[in-house]
This record gives C-alpha cells, sequence and structure tokens, in this order.
C-alpha cells in the first residue's frame, strides 16, 4: 500500500530564495515520496550610511563612535568583513516572531537577502518600524537573534539622507517583457502570468470507503493538498465533494517533460486510494472569454508499488487548463505564492453609501422643568443628539415665558450610512444644576427619515418625547442630504466629488486602467528564524468608492502581483491612492487583531495624465518614522487614462464647481466639516473591516491620510516654503526690472524703453501682447513637462533632514503622553514661533493702516499733503496729454544710476511716517 510524505513547496518562495526546485519523485514510485531539497546559503551584507551628527555635545559624538565600533565587530557567531564583503549565516527557517520596537535613535540594521546570483544588497537604516503596525504588546517576547541586531545610536543627530535622485520615480517602460502565448493578453498594462489550474470537483465509487478523503496535487515543482471533502446528505461515503482549484506556477520550457500527478489518499489512516498522472505537454491553454472548462471523470489508477493493484477503484471527475492571472478562477483558487487563507486573497471592495443627517432642533414644549429655582435663574435647557458613536449637543435654549417653550433653531449634522438600519436617540437634559436631569428622549429610525436631493423645503414635525407619564414634545425637522458629497478623504487628495444621490451623478469622462506590476527591494518587516527576515507583501488601490486590494505574496522581498484594475472616471482632477502593506493578519487567530504594517503610499494624480497613454514607471516607497525618512523599495505601475482627447464633456469639467451645488448653497464650515469628515472615515474603516478578507482599520486610515491635519513642524516648514516658491516668480519679476533701472545690462535696458514707447503710444496692444507672452511661456515650458506622474517629493515635503525632536512631537498622540518637561520645551518654540508670525501679521495690518491714515486725518499735516498732492497730480494730468506722461515717468524710473540718489525716495519716507494703530495696543 503506497504511502506518500507531505512536503509543501512553493515555486514562488523558491524562486526568491533563488534555490532550485526539487526533482522529480517519479524514478521512485509512481505516486512516491519527493526528497527534500538542500538549503540555500544566507548571504549577509551590510553597509554603514555616513551620518551627520548635530554639534550640541562631546557625549552624542563618542555615543556614536561608540556605536560605530560596536556595530562594525559584528555580532558574535557570525564572519565579518568590511565594505559590501560576504557574510554567511546557515540556519533553517523555523517561526516568525515580530521586530521589537527599539529606542528612538537606534542604529542601522543588519538585513538579510536571501537571493538568487548575483546578490542584492538591502540597506535599511532605521530599525523595522514597528510604530506603523501600532504598539506591540507589553508582554511579547522577541527572538534573541533579532536582538543581536540592536545597538546604540547617539541620543541627537541629524539624519543625512540620500540625494532626491534616489527618491524620484523612474520611466520603467523599456524594462516590461512579456510572455510568449498563442493568445493576445486581455489586460495589456501588466505582464501575463502563466499558471497550471487545476479543478477538482468530485469523486464516485471509491473503495474503500472513506469518512475524510483528500486530494494531494504535485508537478515537478509544485506540492499541494486539498481540504478535506464534503458529503451531501443522505449520500454515501464513496461520493466526496472537494469544489476546489489550485492555480501552480507555469514555465513552458519545463512542460515538455513534466507531468501531474493527482491522488487521493484518506486522511486519517494515510491509504492510497488511487490517482490520475498528466502530461504538462498535452495541457489545453485557455484564455477569456473563453467559458471554463468543462471538467470530465476520469478512472482512479493504483501506483507502481501497489501490491494490489486491481483493488482501487471509482472516478475523479477534475479539469486541468493552462491560463493567467486574468482567469475568472484565478482570485479563488489556491496559488502557489500565498497560501489559502482567506486574508492572502486578491478582493475589489465598495465603500458604504454615507449620506449626512441634518436635524434641525427648532422648539421644544411642555417640558417638566425642576421647580423651586433661585430667583432670577432661567433653566439651561439642552438637546443631545446621538447616532452611533456621533453625538452632539446644541446651545443653551432661549425661553418664551409667555408660553413656556424653548427655543433653539440650530441644525446638527451627521454622518450616517446605508443600510439605514441604525437608529438617532434625542435626549433632552435640564443643565441648571451640577447634575443633569433627563427630562425625556426620543428614538427616531433613520429610515423613516425623508431624503431630499436639493435645496427644497422640509415639512417640520411635533415628536413625543418618552421616559414615563407625558414629558412633553419637540419639534424637529429631519432630512437626509442626499445633494452633498461626504468627504472622507482629505480636500487636496480626494477621488471623487459626486454627490450622494445617483439621480445627481454625471455620464462618466473616461476610464481609470492600473496595472499593479510588483515590487522591489523590499525591506524585511518581520523575524522569521534565527537571523532571517521575511515580508508579505500585498496592494491596496483606492480611486472613488471602489477598493482594490491584490493578493499576498508570501516571503518575497520583489513580489510580483501582475493585476490590472479599471474605474470610471467623473472628473479628471482627482487623485488615485495606491499603498503596500506587510500581511500580519494571515498570521493571527481569530480571537485576535494583528494590524498590518505600511510599507508606503504613492498618489497619482489623474489630471496629470495624457489621454490614452501607458505610463510604466517604477515609485519609491516612502515612509517617515520616529527615526527619520526610510525608503522600504519600490513599486513598479502602469497607468493608462482612457479618455478622447479634448472632449467637449472633458473640457467642460474643468469650468464646473468642484464639488456638488449643495455645498455652495448650504456650505458646511472648516471645523465642521473636519469633524464630519472623521466621522466618515471611521464608518469606511468599519464596513471594510466586516468584509472577507478584512481591510483593516490602519489600512483605511493610512490610505484616506486620516491624520493629515495632525500639527507638525515639518508640515508647517513645508507649507512656508511652498509659499515661497509661488511667490518666486514676483520676486525674480521684481529683481529683473531692479536690474534694469540699475542699467547692469545696457542692450536690455535700452530695448525695454523702445518696447515701453511702443505699449505707451500704442496702448490697445498691451492686452494681446500680455497674452502672447503668456502663450509664448507655456510654449517654452512644454520642453520642461513631466515625463511620468510625480510620486512623493521628499524635498517639498522637508523629510530630508529632519530634527529628530519634531519628528517625535510628530507622532506624539493627542492628548500628549510626553513627561511634562519635554511638553514645556516644545511649548516653549511654539511661542517662539507663534512670536515670529505675530510680528509679521502686525507689520502687515500696519501697512494696511498707514494706508486707511492718508485720508483719515489722524495725522493733519500729513493728509493735508497728500491731498495737495493729489490736486496737483489732478490738474497736471488734465492738461497733458497722458501719454507724455506715461512717458516720463517711465523714462524717470528707469533713469541711468549716476542720476539716482541712492537715499530711499521722498514718497517712501513719506508712508513710512503715517501713523498706524500699533501704538494703541496695550
Amino acid at each position: 500500500m503506497a504511502k506518500e510524505v507531505p512536503a509543501l513547496m512553493s515555486s514562488q518562495t523558491s524562486t526568491a530564495r533563488g534555490s532550485e526546485p526539487p526533482p522529480g519523485s517519479r524514478s521512485l514510485t509512481r505516486f512516491g515520496t519527493s526528497p527534500s531539497s538542500s538549503s540555500s546559503l544566507t548571504l549577509i551584507t551590510w553597509s554603514l550610511r555616513s551620518s551627520r551628527l548635530r554639534s550640541i555635545t562631546t557625549r552624542s559624538s563618542a555615543t556614536v563612535l561608540a556605536a560605530r565600533t560596536s556595530f562594525s565587530a559584528g555580532p558574535p557567531g557570525m564572519m565579518m568583513v568590511e565594505e559590501g564583503r560576504v557574510f554567511e549565516v546557515p540556519g533553517p527557517m523555523e517561526h516568525c516572531v515580530p521586530l521589537p520596537e527599539g529606542p528612538p535613535h537606534s542604529p542601522p540594521r543588519v538585513v538579510v537577502v536571501e537571493e538568487s546570483p548575483p546578490p542584492v544588497v538591502h540597506v535599511q537604516q532605521e530599525p523595522t518600524l514597528p510604530e506603523m503596525c501600532g504598539p506591540p504588546a507589553p508582554e511579547m517576547q522577541f527572538h534573541p537573534e533579532v536582538r543581536k541586531m540592536q545597538a546604540v545610536r547617539g541620543e541627537r543627530m541629524r539624519i543625512l539622507k540620500r540625494p532626491n535622485g534616489d527618491y524620484s520615480p523612474k520611466d520603467i517602460s523599456g524594462k516590461k517583457t512579456s510572455v510568449e502565448t498563442e493568445r493576445v493578453h486581455p489586460f495589456d498594462l501588466v505582464e501575463p502570468m502563466q499558471y497550471l489550474f487545476v479543478r477538482i470537483v468530485k469523486a464516485r465509487g471509491i473503495a474503500p470507503p472513506s469518512d475524510s478523503p483528500y486530494v494531494k496535487v504535485r508537478t515537478s515543482s509544485h506540492y499541494v493538498r486539498s481540504k478535506p471533502a464534503s458529503f451531501r446528505p443522505n449520500e454515501p461515503n464513496d461520493s466526496p465533494e472537494w469544489n476546489q482549484v489550485f492555480a501552480l506556477g507555469y514555465n513552458k520550457t519545463d512542460a515538455n517533460s513534466a507531468t501531474l500527478e493527482i491522488s487521493v489518499w484518506d486522511s486519517p489512516t494515510e491509504n492510497f486510494l488511487g490517482g490520475v498522472c498528466f502530461d504538462l505537454s498535452d495541457v489545453p491553454v485557455r484564455d477569456p472569454p473563453d467559458s471554463p472548462l468543462a471538467p470530465q471523470w476520469y478512472r482512479l489508477e493504483g501506483g507502481a508499488a501497489d501490491q494490489n493493484p486491481g483493488r482501487v477503484s471509482g472516478d475523479i471527475q477534475l479539469s486541468v487548463w493552462i491560463g493567467t492571472q486574468s482567469d475568472d478562477a484565478f482570485p479563488e483558487a489556491w496559488s502557489s505564492d500565498a497560501p489559502y487563507v482567506a486574508h492572502t486573497r486578491s478582493k475589489v471592495y465598495q465603500s458604504p453609501k454615507l449620506w449626512y443627517l441634518r436635524v434641525q432642533i427648532i422648539e421644544a414644549q411642555d417640558l417638566n422643568i425642576t421647580p423651586n429655582l433661585p430667583p432670577l435663574t432661567a433653566p439651561e435647557i439642552r438637546v443631545k443628539v446621538q447616532l452611533g458613536f456621533q453625538s452632539q449637543r446644541t446651545r443653551r435654549a432661549s425661553m418664551n415665558h409667555h408660553s413656556a417653550s424653548f427655543h433653539w433653531i440650530e441644525d446638527l449634522l451627521f454622518v450616517a450610512g446605508e443600510p439605514l438600519e441604525d437608529s438617532m436617540i434625542l435626549l433632552v437634559e435640564d443643565r441648571t444644576t451640577k447634575e443633569p436631569a433627563l427630562l425625556g428622549h426620543v428614538v427616531i429610525p433613520l429610515s423613516s427619515i425623508e431624503q431630499r436631493i436639493e435645496e427644497r423645503h422640509v415639512a417640520a414635525k411635533w415628536f413625543t418625547l418618552e421616559g414615563g407619564s407625558y414629558c412633553g414634545r419637540v419639534y424637529l425637522r429631519l432630512c437626509l442630504e442626499g445633494g452633498y458629497h461626504v468627504l472622507d478623504e482629505a480636500a487636496h487628495v480626494c477621488s471623487d466629488f459626486r454627490p450622494t444621490a445617483k439621480q445627481l451623478w454625471k455620464p462618466p469622462v473616461g476610464i481609470l486602467e492600473l496595472g499593479i506590476l510588483g515590487a522591489r527591494g523590499l525591506l524585511p518587516m518581520k523575524s522569521k528564524g534565527p537571523g532571517k527576515g521575511s515580508t508579505d507583501a500585498y496592494c491596496v488601490a483606492k480611486y472613488g468608492k471602489k477598493w482594490v486590494r491584490t493578493r499576498t505574496v508570501t516571503d518575497s522581498f520583489d513580489p510580483r502581483w501582475n493585476e490590472q484594475y479599471t474605474w470610471q472616471v467623473y472628473d479628471p482632477c482627482t487623485v488615485l491612492t495606491v499603498g503596500v502593506f506587510d500581511n500580519w493578519r494571515m498570521f493571527a487567530d481569530v480571537s485576535e487583531d494583528k494590524p498590518d504594517c505600511r510599507i508606503g503610499k504613492v498618489r497619482i494624480r489623474v489630471s496629470t495624465l495624457e489621454s490614452n497613454k501607458v505610463y510604466t514607471s517604477s515609485y519609491p516607497l516612502l515612509v517617515l518614522t520616529r527615526t527619520g525618512l526610510k525608503k522600504m523599495g519600490e513599486i513598479e505601475l502602469a497607468v493608462r487614462f482612457a479618455c478622447p482627447s479634448l472632449l467637449p464633456d472633458t473640457c467642460a469639467v474643468y469650468g464646473q464647481p468642484l464639488l456638488p451645488r449643495m455645498h455652495y448653497l448650504r456650505p458646511l464650515g472648516v471645523a465642521q466639516q473636519e469633524a464630519l469628515r472623521g466621522a466618515a472615515t471611521k464608518m469606511v474603516a468599519q464596513w471594510l473591516a466586516r468584509s472577507e478578507p478584512p481591510l483593516g482599520h490602519e489600512v483605511v486610515r493610512y490610505m484616506l491620510d486620516a491624520d493629515s491635519h495632525t500639527w507638525s513642524m515639518r508640515k508647517s516648514k513645508a507649507n512656508w516654503f511652498r509659499i515661497v516658491a509661488v511667490l518666486a516668480w514676483a520676486v525674480g519679476l521684481a529683481k529683473w526690472l531692479d536690474d534694469i533701472r540699475r542699467w547692469k545690462n545696457p542692450v536690455t535696458t535700452v530695448l525695454l524703453h523702445i518696447l515701453y514707447l511702443v505699449l505707451v503710444w500704442y496702448p490697445d496692444l498691451i492686452v494681446p501682447t500680455g497674452f502672447l507672452y503668456v502663450v509664448l511661456i507655456g510654449i517654452w515650458y512644454y520642453r520642461f513637462r513631466p515625463k511620468i506622474p510625480a510620486g512623493m517629493d521628499t524635498r517639498l515635503s522637508q523629510a530630508e533632514a529632519v530634527d529628530p525632536d519634531e519628528l517625535d512631537e510628530e507622532f506624539d498622540t493627542m492628548p500628549s503622553s510626553k513627561p511634562p518637561d519635554l511638553i514645556r520645551v516644545r511649548y516653549d518654540r511654539l511661542r517662539m514661533l507663534a512670536a515670529r508670525v505675530q510680528t509679521v501679521l502686525g507689520d502687515f495690518a500696519t501697512q494696511g493702516e498707514r494706508v486707511q491714515a492718508l485720508v483719515s486725518w489722524r495725522d493733519p499735516r500729513a493728509t493735508k499733503l497728500f491731498i495737495g498732492v493729489c490736486l496737483a497730480i489732478t490738474i497736471t494730468l488734465y492738461s497733458v496729454p497722458p501719454k507724455m506722461v506715461a512717458v516720463a515717468l517711465g523714462f524717470y524710473y528707469l533713469r541711468h544710476p549716476m542720476f539716482r540718489n541712492p537715499m530711499p525716495p521722498a514718497s517712501l519716507n513719506f508712508f513710512r511716517r503715517l501713523p498706524s494703530l500699533s501704538d494703541r495696543l496695550m
């Protein structure tokens, strides 16, 4: 009776680690065992990146020197040679443990890279990002080998980063390789990946009958095992069913001599129940839109080593074909580069349909107010409204003493999501005393509230308060607003501006196609055995209401997904967000929830894409941690915006309002909009967390930029330099004019005199000449247009050289969890910055008040002088032709420096002497 030893192997893991696939076992027996392959050598390289120390104390320099000395010595038990030489560390992969959360200033790490030759060196500058995964459990114990990779770094260090070129996107369109197939691949943005599909449906007449049979599928490089069979009610146990599909990596060059072995085994006793073999060279090829291959019945046969082959009987129904990742069976198939668990499947998600719930609280009557109030004391009546985790309270009501009623006329806005199964709870409270008293409540189901899609009147209704006997009534106007767009993303990176009501949607203007090719050079995100790192990466893309998630490629630093997705584009001025994460939930139990670690993300603005052009680019995956900027790897994407060039509908979008009409008829405040956005983000995260496989809360918040408005000194500096860059053209123009009037280039100054004379004599040419210059400038800059969509800009983000204390402040919680002394220092620093801003604002106010003082008679002599000068200018302009005046003023401004006084002009001196209101400030 033939026995078989399970030897689960993964082609993708073997390829990533450079190990050869195990040889076939057909020489031993037809369904024999497969000898295990020898483990490959582990190559370790590390490189010390130069760091620029902050010259604060001698202690920090000595600490860094000691860290470098200890780091050069290397961990015990390792061969160490400097300058990129090879280290060898034996040891099999055992178990997976998370990397520990090191101190804020940890040293460069040793990164283990297992690659096929030539070896690829991955340099990890700071520790693997535990803060991106959320705080680890305090009782978690880490592997000793991980602790060996820790060392000490100086307390204060200025991080010296690589040039921005390493962080810039690159065009890789020439590197794209295609696999030759018999048919045209329908997904043209990604590389076709061929798979051997095996669909196991069911069996019949198996002898001897088994209560829990399973199927083994084996090729020369793959071995998989099916789930236990199931049986239909009232059916004999000789007819098991599996209904399972396997997708195994397929190499056309090795298919001529390879075979596929499918065998049935009894689970408790491991008895061989029969099998069937296929020659891979005869397996048919299927590409969509072909219909699925019909399964067929095959007779089960005994093995060559079976002593009694005649006892094997029964048939198995299956189908075998060769296809690509575009096959409709691929998403649910067991793939050779990902285990068959729910958290590794590729899926498409939809965000919930969100509404704004407007609650207008108008009036309340017949309330049971607390008697015996002190004299001249009005009761403080407030209304509290709750909807799920959202809660708001009105201001204090105004009381009508004639009717003993209370009035508010106040609007409260909430976010409600479909299906509208929740209920709104309204509480009327008397907060006159220290302990609030509940006067009554009312519960209103959301499904009973009227929906409106435009600005129209909604009738108000009386609702009776509950809470025992008659407690009074409240007058409310309720409606679900469908004319707004519920923002769940930051406005500057929003991917959709459509209103909630589908009746208001306009037709799409194009189709956005995204091909997620793969990633290169990912850093290890978890420790796997002694001295080994591992990354189980998957990709998430979000545009509009549609989210997509690729499959998880396990234990690979260079995963290849090659998955393509499409979205309808309703507004080209939107942003596509693509993020890469490390899968931790696949290792977690059902009861625990391990957050996935973020590796990085990329944003692509659709309006920057030319119509019908394929952009195949590699983008750096950058993450800002407590220890500074870190490059986690690169992601390769192919993007195309399929849209007719200069379509009237597309061009008309640029002249339409960005947000729906209701945002302008009844606008929302900035603080109110931000609070509603936080609620919408939380509702989207809760909705997607209930999917299978779920998208974690940390993934949704990272993709939606939920923390984009938190305080950061780095972001404040970045925004300041953005303002400076915007005003740079004005500064440059002023400098150019100053050079002209100083005659630094006499030829240019003379030509400007001639141009000025022409424009003064023919003033009707001024406006056309200005627009002509704009056209010429646009044509000139066409040469310097971006060739690929831009990614994250480290220089613009001020992330290349960041003070560690500022980074620690940026990642601090709210409220702060830091010691009081550190908070005091940061508060004093913030006060100093605010003092500078206060001074600048005061200077702006002073200049404006001086302009007002020209005619306000605060300084009578100055006002008399100004009025007299204005009268003289008026008489001059009435008596002298305006062209002569313009020529005289222009030539006076452009006069030679030999006729110029180095002191400030009289007009500027007069303006600076005008009074302002700064002398009235206390």
